[in-house]
């Protein structure tokens, strides 16, 4: 795109070229009445010379503005006395008039620098002198003769043709080409001016040749023109404001969607209040940036400087007030900024929304060098301060609601819907050795984060996550949050292989601990890779797949990129959903249960319910599959209270039987947070008249120690009487000191541990540290995994107060469960009148 072609500018020195000649030809032009020896009119004409220029020194200030199509033409009141002076002054006289009324005016007046000054001087004579010439040449007839009318009509328009044709010529050299079309358009309307001045002067010719005390006549005529002209032009300025203001309003409000309000804005103001340049001003708020453009006289576009001194709108925005200063208006140190600056005047107009200062709206150096800013251009600024204000807070207003519809709001990374607009764009324009990959990153464990230090630190987790992957992302990836805890980063790479490679630094990257508050946090990500155009050819399709293979790194423990097998297990888990919700409702989800033996009789105590589905497509469901399909459904609650049910009710058909058995259960620390919860536990109890002391309910670890929304609940529970137990101890990083702040009297040690004590030393050390420990702090303890004998002994060595595995039997349905504990009663000859069942034996 070509650069704007910016206007010639050069110094008003060089209008010599056009003054010089214009003076010359004025010269030149007067020539033949010098030389000629035609007789001039003489008698009492000087007196007429006298009152002609009074009359034309007091018609030049009366100016009329004329606005056609937004193009102005500025036209006096001199050409009615010109008219007079041409019919009854000589050349040379008339010459006196008009030229002498000018250095009246642009002298006592405007007081012009040198060189307009003497343009406009030689530009008066060159008109005046082409007047004379076609006076001279033509004659005048009869005074009452049409044919005067015409020649000093022609001599007039003649003049101002001349007059016309200098400005443009010197409008041409100072300021270039580009202004010539606009000055042009304006003079054509100007000239219908000038022939209703000339008709006016006609008419006080004839006037005045039919009476002399007609003069009086025109005197009041002239006062009367003169106070329409001013009313005329006060009212065309007016007008113009008012049709300025309408068009701008009109041209602002259609902005606020496209971003343009500064073009629109600025140019039009400068225009407006005839100034040198417009500025608006807008300081850094938020994540808007600062915005400093301006509009010059002298350049077509925009600029990112402004002419105003930085004092004015700092002043402007502290004050909350119109600050104005010129050459004789505001105190010294602002005129004084204004001379280093070199701008001759200032109006700072500050924005304001709600009340408060947003920015400011400028305009610097009144065009004109002896015009400078008044009260009308004040209040015009602070007029359209109102409308730029709303239209700034509007436009702003709707690249909020864009920038929120795009974008997440706690990190403020791109959301699912603009990341998959991204993604569609990169597909379309990726280039042929390159592939466009997803890395889609699920936070591990921000869940317990929430629940155990609150949400606030749940968030803060996610907002550092966001940080790192922003500012280790390769260049030109998009990072998107397109979940609760998932981040999607989007690039363009050379392979699958290298976009693995990406995945691991990121994912390595993230892994360094997070500070949040006081307490320091290992977060770590599950990341899945899935590549355009291998897996798939739609955006959705997929952001679907890396999450497929996201899930699938969760049980590896790696970076996993997607493959067609995986997507057949995502398929079989969406209809194990659907599944698993039928089977709740039908009662098709059976409980096994396992035994719990005392090891220093090896007594049965308890047991422990498990739930088990036999699908009938799918065949047996692992557990690990069905409790994560009921956890990312919602149904976990509600499968941990068919268990739990199902518990209780048949620890009342086994106290019925003269058997006192615990029922252990497992429940999610989810479950807890359901306020509900401990009375719904109390009224099964108290429907199957089942004592609270007979329930376990086991939480996991991991689970219990990361929550603390949960304790209140658990206390509840503890209340009631129910038994709570800690699963899987020394799995995870907890200690007793943990475990004294919570409500438990069991802690069940996690059979990786028991399992290996047989033949590690450590796991042998671990067991009987947490045996020593549970049994100083009051804690009953289950040894999970017993498989062997050799364990067993250890066991019993240790004082372990329960085991629970293999040796002793599988977890079996409840018919099963019956028959073993048949068996067991009936191959003991010691069997308790209670129905206790000793020296238990294995069942495969």
């Amino acid at each position: 795109m070509p650069a704007p072609k910016v206007p010639v500018s050069r110094s008003d020195a060089h209008s010599w070229l056009i003054t010089g000649p214009l003076l010359l030809f004025g010269a030149l032009l007067s020539l033949p009445i010098l030389l000629s020896e035609k007789p001039q009119p003489t008698d009492h004409k000087f007196g007429y010379a006298l009152g002609l220029l009074a009359l034309a020194a007091l018609a030049t200030p009366l100016a009329l503005r004329f606005d056609i199509r937004r193009q102005a033409f500025t036209t006096r009141m001199d050409d009615i006395p010109v008219v007079l002076a041409l019919f009854y002054l000589s050349p040379w006289l008339a010459i006196f008039v008009r030229v002498g009324a000018g250095l009246i005016w642009n002298v006592a007046g405007v007081r012009l620098g040198p060189h307009k000054l003497a343009f406009n001087t030689a530009s008066h004579f060159a008109s005046i002198a082409t007047a004379n010439l076609i006076v001279f040449q033509f004659g005048l007839g009869v005074n009452e003769s049409p044919v005067t009318w015409l020649v000093l009509a022609a001599a007039v328009f003649a003049g101002n043709v001349v007059a016309v044709t200098a400005i443009a010529g010197v409008m041409v050299l100072l300021q270039g080409v580009n202004q010539l079309s606009h000055f042009l358009k304006s003079s054509l309307i100007g000239f219908a001016v000038i022939g209703v001045n000339i008709v006016l002067g006609l008419l006080m010719l004839l006037t005045l040749e039919a009476s002399r005390w007609g003069g009086l006549l025109l005197v009041a005529l002239a006062i009367v023109l003169g106070v329409l002209y001013r009313s005329y032009s006060q009212f065309f300025r007016q007008h113009r404001s008012l049709t300025e203001m309408y068009a701008l309003t009109r041209d602002i409000a259609a902005t606020n969607h496209d971003g343009t309000l500064p073009d629109v804005l600025l140019g039009r103001v400068r225009a407006l209040v005839a100034a040198d340049s417009a500025t608006l001003w807008l300081p850094e708020h938020g994540r808007h940036h600062e915005v400093l453009l301006s509009a010059r006289l002298d350049y077509p576009g925009l600029l990112d400087s402004a002419t105003t001194p930085d004092l004015f709108r700092q002043l402007a925005m502290r004050s909350g007030k119109t600050v104005v200063a010129g050459p004789k208006a505001g105190p010294p140190e602002l005129q004084s900024a204004l001379q280093e600056a070199r701008v001759k005047d200032v109006i700072v107009v500050p924005l304001r929304s709600s009340g408060i200062a947003i920015g400011t709206l400028e305009v610097a150096g009144r065009l004109g060098e002896n015009v400078a800013f008044g009260k009308d251009e004040v209040q015009l600024l602070e007029t359209l301060s109102v409308q730029v204000s709303a239209a700034v807070e509007n436009s702003r207003l709707v690249d909020r609601l864009q920038f929120d519809a795009n974008h997440d709001a706690l990190t403020g990374l791109a959301n699912r819907r603009r990341m998959l607009g991204a993604l569609g764009e990169a597909m379309t324009g990726r280039g042929p050795r390159e592939v466009v990959a997803v890395l889609l990153f699920d936070v591990v464990a921000l869940r317990e984060v929430n629940d155990s230090l609150g949400h606030d630190a749940g968030d803060e987790v996610l907002v550092q996550v966001a940080r790192r992957l922003r500012d280790l992302a390769p260049q030109g990836a998009l990072v998107a949050r397109v979940g609760g805890d998932e981040f999607a980063v989007e690039l363009r790479t050379a392979s699958a292989d290298a976009a693995v490679t990406v995945a691991d630094t990121l994912r390595a990257g993230l892994r360094d601990r997070m500070v949040i508050d006081t307490l320091t946090v290992d977060v770590d990500t599950n990341v899945g890779v899935s590549i355009y155009p291998d897996h798939g050819s739609e955006p959705e399709a997929l952001l679907q797949r890396a999450i497929v293979a996201t899930y699938v790194a969760k049980s590896r423990g790696i970076v996993q990129l997607f493959n067609a097998g995986l997507q057949s297990r995502s398929v079989r888990r969406v209809g194990l959903a659907g599944d698993l919700e039928a089977s709740l409702n039908t009662g098709e989800l059976e409980v096994y249960f396992q035994p719990k033996v005392a090891l220093k009789d090896r007594r049965l105590v308890g047991v422990e319910c498990l739930a088990r589905w036999e699908h009938p497509v799918h065949g047996l469901v692992a557990t690990p599959d069905f409790v994560s399909v009921a956890e990312h459904t919602g149904q976990l609650s509600r499968l941990n209270g068919v268990v739990l049910r199902e518990g209780i009710r048949r620890a009342r058909e086994w106290s019925d039987a003269g058997r006192s058995l615990t029922v252990a259960v497992n429940i999610s620390v989810r479950t807890l947070n359901d306020a509900d919860f401990p009375l719904q536990v109390s009224e099964l109890l108290e429907e199957h008249g089942v004592p609270a002391d007979r329930i376990i309910l086991e939480l996991s670890e991991e689970e219990l120690l990361a929550s603390g929304r949960g304790i209140p609940a658990l206390k509840r529970l503890r209340d009631l009487g129910i038994r709570l137990s800690v699963d899987d101890f020394g799995a995870g990083r907890s200690s007793f000191a943990d475990l004294s702040r919570l409500p438990v009297q069991e802690v069940k040690i996690d059979r990786t541990f028991v399992q290996g004590m047989a033949t590690a030393p450590s796991d042998l050390a671990i067991v009987r540290t947490v045996v020593d420990m549970a049994r100083h702090f009051g804690l009953a303890v289950v040894a999970e995994g017993v498989e062997s004998e050799l364990t067993l002994g250890l066991l019993e060595d240790m004082h372990c107060d329960m085991g629970q595995g293999f040796l002793f039997s599988r977890a079996l349905p409840y018919e099963r469960f019956e028959s073993w504990l048949q068996i067991q009663a009936d191959a003991d000859p010691t069997v308790a009148p209670a129905g206790e069942v000793r020296w238990l034996r294995a069942v495969p």
